[in-house]
């Protein structure tokens, strides 16, 4: 029989996880991430708004309890405090806006903790994530592919798996909708069949990132100058990190016409503001790159490509640069692209890779 570590978030999607698992057949074991110290765990259980909770490792363990199979709680706060924290922190005050639940998936979901349950000799570890890992013979490549349910279609977040990993991952959402695993939690008479989906930050919950960076490093963040695009000082800025490119509203000043924030310069402390027309770009650089459905790019390939999770995928070429980057040039010039976030190539439903923004 083989066995399979499901990370259980206490979460509907990770629980129904874990019993079509051991339907199949499966010797299931569900895990637990801590992820965060006591302290911030007693306080988002007092704000209601996090995973990691107490009540979540609750709900976790009533599903596996009912279910019949073992259930742990691993401590990784280290882990996510230094590869996910501090990355957050680093790259916003780099002058870039970072994408933490990318780095959570790549350093501790299906790194950390999959080096663990291989270390205790299971098989496999699954997760609640909606997409598909399917095998081809062709190519002798393991294929991250869009689930059934595009509106929960999760592989923007999901890139970054490797060939070896994704040959120990299952997803068994991929080919469920959303109402369907609901619907099977609650027929199960799973405690969190009817729980809300987990949208915030988890370590952010109430939204307020530069107050998170400002406690972690124990700095408030200097003012700065907002300048237009032909270098002419517009006012002053609250602080670098307020700012994403694209955004209007909370800008704190006032031009008499709309304004974007449509670049930032970390070395000069300044916050470039435009209009609409200014947020257009129809190329960008990858660096970081991981190639799934392909071994590498040697010549230009055609895909579609999104730089933001919402974002639907839009035609363009990739190229490689050498260095590990490559250029990607959308057919059409597409708004706000910002340094830090993802940028996912697709070929049809296949994500052929991935890689940071430059």
């Amino acid at each position: 029989m083989k066995k399979v570590m499901v990370g259980m978030s206490g979460g509907v999607d990770s629980s129904v996880s874990a019993l079509l698992l051991r339907e199949q057949g499966y010797e299931v074991m569900g895990v637990t991430l801590k992820l965060f110290g006591d302290e911030d765990i007693i306080q988002a259980e007092k704000d209601g708004k996090t995973c990691c909770a107490l009540s979540d490792v609750e709900d976790a363990r009533s599903v596996a309890y009912r279910l019949g199979f073992e259930h742990l709680v691993f401590n990784f706060r280290d882990c996510f405090k230094k590869c996910v924290m501090e990355n957050f922190v680093s790259t916003y005050l780099s002058g870039r806006t970072p994408n933490p639940c990318i780095e959570c998936n790549r350093h501790v979901k299906f790194d950390k903790m999959l080096r663990r349950a291989l270390e205790l000799e299971y098989d496999y570890i699954a997760t609640g994530h909606y997409a598909i890992n399917e095998y081809d013979e062709k190519t002798g490549r393991y294929l991250l592919k869009r689930p059934k349910d595009r509106s929960k279609d999760q592989t923007y977040v999901l890139y970054s798996l490797t060939q070896e990993q994704l040959k120990h991952i299952i997803f068994p959402l991929g080919s469920l909708e959303k109402s369907e695993v609901r619907k099977i939690a609650e027929n199960a008479g799973l405690v969190n069949s009817n729980k809300p989906d987990s949208q915030d930050i988890c370590f952010v919950p109430d939204g307020d990132y530069v107050s998170f960076i400002e406690k972690f490093t124990g700095e408030n963040v200097p003012r700065g100058t907002f300048t237009d695009i032909d270098g002419k000082i517009l006012g002053e800025h609250k602080g670098i990190i307020n700012y994403t490119i694209g955004q209007r509203k909370g800008l704190g000043i006032s031009l008499g016409r709309p304004a974007y924030v449509v670049s930032k310069d970390i070395n000069k402390n300044t916050v470039t503001l435009g209009d609409e027309k200014d947020l257009y770009t129809d190329s960008l650089i990858a660096e970081d790159v991981n190639l799934i459905s392909v071994p590498e790019i040697t010549e230009p390939i055609r895909v579609t490509a999104k730089t933001r999770y919402s974002q639907k995928e839009q035609p363009a070429t990739v190229s490689a640069l050498g260095n590990g980057e490559y250029l990607v040039e959308f057919d059409q010039p597409q708004r706000a692209i910002t340094s830090g976030q993802a940028v996912v190539f697709y070929n049809d439903d296949v994500v052929v890779g991935g890689g940071t923004i430059k």
